[in-house]
């Protein structure tokens, strides 16, 4: 206990200092760097001693003021005065040859810090490389040193030429021997499990043998006492000496374990024969999966000299210690003012929020500690406090304490931590840190869909572009795109450079990417849930249960493009004030929302919605039963709050990117992580600059009142496509009629080529659609298709 608890006081120093920020990245690796360069060093000086031992010793050993300097050039080391002097007192005077231990002792320890290893215990490398040093300096001492000559310094030093003199005149030579070969054994002992063996089979071989009885199990179960028709891997080793009594009572249930062993074999046997007849059959399958992010596989991601640094990205503690004594004693009197005792009290320091941990004494309710909220925040002079109580997972009382100086968390310092690098997300998103300095980032495919929140000016707008900026630095325009809805025109505008590679649109030749208008709006998501069936369609002729499944089979050529299958990128539909939407258009603009949070996470379309006005007439039931990912900024009044985290909290938020994350259990404190509109601009330019797609992903067009498309003309209204007589050519010639054909043919969009197929539906060349299966062709030759478009332009 008393062990314990020293741990967790030393434990509760560290983290109040911030000494745990000190190996950050940055210190670590040139920290790590300095320590390999001293090694290299050490290394060079000791190599260079060898030849230059002898003529250095005078001047070592009778060093005088001055010489240090080396100015005459008279040491002959190639590291110069320093390394002759460390080479000298290291090799001659302490441990011989082993101390080139020491140097590679330091090499393990510099890559640890610069992560190159991580796994390295130091602790097990020191120990270790100190009890082999010592060692070895006496056996090279005892053993080596009589057949050195006259060489200038004895091979286990002056170490391990005192310490064979002094034991030996204790115990003698062999003594000296004996001590030497039993810690040897001892720490190969401690070091290799493997030794123990070794030394029983050395010591008692034919006892050893004799307690391990090896017997087989033939095909009916017996035990025999040779093996000639069994397979090997049928036997069975059996330590007769060491089993409980308990097991061996249970040796026919291993015999009839073994030989369901051996009819489960002849089972897998039979499996391989039809797994390989099944391989022989798809033998035809081309190996190689198909790379998505082709043509484009040359595409390069924004780097990170595209974002600003700030000094906080290298401040090593956000709070000083004085802030954090004189709160903590603040926090202490006012809770004895009140009667209420604790046990302890611990800082945690954020870029924002400190996090001060109380364990109350026994007995003290913890409802007592929640109403003292506005006491301890009068006394603190504090904007706002948060109490936690309790702390989830601990048995502490958590108060939240804003920091007098909040530092700014940038989006370089997100971007460019291991975590972000390292992610494997579908699509992550960075959103800042927590309380204890952690990249916090979730992933919205998991999520699915997220409502964004909060009172005007407190760093939604922030938010919302810290979110397509991490996108954008993980995603290939191949594997995502986005649509950016816009009512205020203004906050999206500066995404408009990306339009070609990374969005979708209704329209096929798009001039104003960002969508404004209410009407587009609405249009564009009613497109998006015909997309959204479409997916699924091709998703149960698949049989796939979600797009990444159907990716996978697409990728790996078990789906034919022939068929209309294609790749999927995800669709991330982003809209900025949702409340004004719904002021101007109201269910209009709700019920496609609701239907695709309702069904669109299996075919990868997820939504994020945010709106400076937390009523229930904009966050509706079906909004919030539907967003289960919930992100509040601060707001003005409890009740907002309530609308939109079910409970109280973000109006305690301090403002200016603190915020609340939730999606399930309780709420995540996370200060946003903040990117400048000049950063989005440099990295929208570099990706405009980069060689991808020259148009928006093409969202269908939504079905009109008579379920016909919207907007296409039939031959009716005398609008036949130019393309019409190449298409049904094209259709005839192959015998396939499908869309997607039509598309990788001419090179046109969706709905160009939607119309073009209801087009030739009318003029009775395919069929009616069949889900996604290609329509029939009812043209069988092209003559018959001449004269079908003979007879047409007669009738036009």
């Amino acid at each position: 206990m008393a062990k314990k608890k020293t741990e967790r006081k030393a434990k509760t120093f560290s983290e109040a200092i911030g000494f745990n920020n000190i190996l950050n990245d940055k210190t670590g690796f040139i920290l790590g760097l300095i320590l390999f360069l001293v090694a290299i060093f050490l290394l060079i000086a000791f190599i260079s001693y060898f030849s230059t031992g002898q003529a250095d010793q005078s001047l070592v050993t009778e060093l005088r003021p001055g010489e240090v300097e080396n100015t005459a050039h008279e040491f002959h080391n190639y590291c110069g005065s320093v390394g002759a002097i460390l080479s000298y007192f290291l090799i001659a005077k302490c441990f011989g040859i082993p101390a080139f231990l020491i140097p590679l002792f330091i090499i393990v320890c510099g890559l640890k810090m610069m992560r190159a290893y991580e796994k390295v215990d130091l602790w097990k490398w020191f120990f270790g490389t100190a009890l082999t040093m010592i060692w070895s300096s006496i056996m090279f001492a005892k053993f080596l040193a009589p057949f050195m000559g006259d060489k200038v310094f004895n091979p286990g030093g002056g170490h391990g030429a005192f310490c064979v003199q002094y034991m030996e005149n204790i115990v003698g030579e062999p003594g000296l021997v004996a001590l030497l070969v039993i810690t040897m054994l001892a720490f190969l002992t401690y070091a290799t499990s493997e030794t123990i063996t070794f030394i029983r089979k050395l010591l008692n071989p034919v006892d050893y043998l004799k307690s391990k009885v090896k017997f087989t199990v033939s095909e009916q179960g017996d035990p025999t006492a040779q093996s000639t028709n069994i397979p090997e891997q049928q036997e069975v080793e059996f330590i007769a000496d060491n089993i409980p009594e308990p097991a061996r009572k249970k040796e026919s249930a291993t015999k009839n374990k073994h030989e369901d062993e051996i009819s489960m074999s002849v089972d897998i046997a039979k499996a391989a024969e039809q797994a390989d007849s099944k391989t022989v059959a798809s033998e035809n399958i081309p190996s190689t999966p198909i790379n998505p992010r082709e043509p484009f596989t040359m595409w390069k991601f924004p780097t990170l000299n595209l974002l600003k640094e700030y000094d906080s990205d290298s401040q090593i503690n956000y709070v000083d210690k004085e802030e954090l004594e004189a709160n903590k004693n603040r926090i202490i009197k006012v809770l004895n003012d009140f009667g209420v005792q604790i046990k302890s009290i611990r800082a945690t320091v954020g870029p924002t929020i400190t996090l001060y941990e109380i364990t109350p004494a026994q007995g003290v309710r913890i409802s007592k500690i929640k109403n003292l909220e506005d006491d301890i925040a009068l006394s603190l002079a504090a904007i706002g406090i948060r109490i936690i109580a309790p702390m989830p997972g601990k048995g502490t009382i958590g108060i939240e304490v804003p920091n007098a100086k909040p530092s700014i968390v940038s989006m370089f310092s997100i971007l460019n931590s291991r975590k972000f690098q390292e992610s494997t997300m579908e699509l992550p998103i960075a959103l800042g840190k927590t309380i204890t300095n952690d990249v916090f980032m979730v992933d919205l495919a998991k999520i699915p869909h997220l409502l964004v929140a909060g009172a005007t000016g407190q760093g939604k707008s922030v938010g919302l572009n810290a979110i397509i900026t991490s996108l954008l630095y993980k995603k290939h325009p191949n594997e995502m795109k986005i649509v950016l809805v816009d009512p205020k025109k203004v906050e999206f505008s500066i995404y408009a450079p990306i339009a070609k590679p990374f969005m979708a649109a209704v329209d096929e030749n798009v001039d104003e990417p960002i969508i404004t208008d209410v009407q587009k709006v609405v249009k564009t998501l009613k497109g998006l849930c015909v997309l959204m069936d479409e997916r699924y369609d091709m998703l149960k002729t698949a049989g796939a249960r979600n797009l990444k499944e159907y990716n996978q089979k697409y990728l790996s050529h078990q789906l034919n493009p022939e068929e209309g299958h294609e790749y999927m990128p995800y669709l991330v539909v982003i809209i900025d004030e949702f409340g004004d939407l719904i002021l101007t258009a109201g269910k209009e603009i709700e019920m496609p929302i609701t239907r695709i949070a309702q069904l669109a996470r299996a075919v990868g379309i997820h939504m994020i919605i945010a709106t400076q006005r937390p009523t229930t007439t904009i966050i509706t039931g079906n909004i919030k039963a539907n967003f289960p990912g919930r992100i509040a900024f601060r707001v003005g009044a409890m009740m907002d709050s309530r609308i939109i985290l079910d409970r109280p909290g973000a109006q305690q938020l301090v403002g200016r990117g603190d915020m609340l994350y939730l999606n399930g259990g309780e709420p995540t404190r996370v200060q946003c992580a903040f990117v400048d509109t000049p950063e989005v601009e440099n990295i929208s330019d570099f990706i405009a600059a980069q060689p991808g797609p020259v148009t928006p992903l093409e969202i269908p067009e939504p079905l009109s009142e008579d379920n016909g498309i919207g907007g296409g003309g039939g031959l009716d209204n005398q609008t036949i496509d130019p393309l019409f007589d190449e298409a049904a050519r094209a259709i005839v010639q192959s015998q396939q009629g499908s869309t997607s054909m039509i598309q990788r043919r001419f090179s046109i969009g969706y709905n160009r080529a939607g119309r073009l197929m209801d087009q030739l539906e009318k003029a009775g060349v395919v069929g009616s659609a069949q889900g996604s299966k290609p329509r029939e062709v009812l043209i069988i030759d092209e003559n018959s298709l001449d004269s079908l478009i003979e007879r047409l332009k007669s009738k036009g």
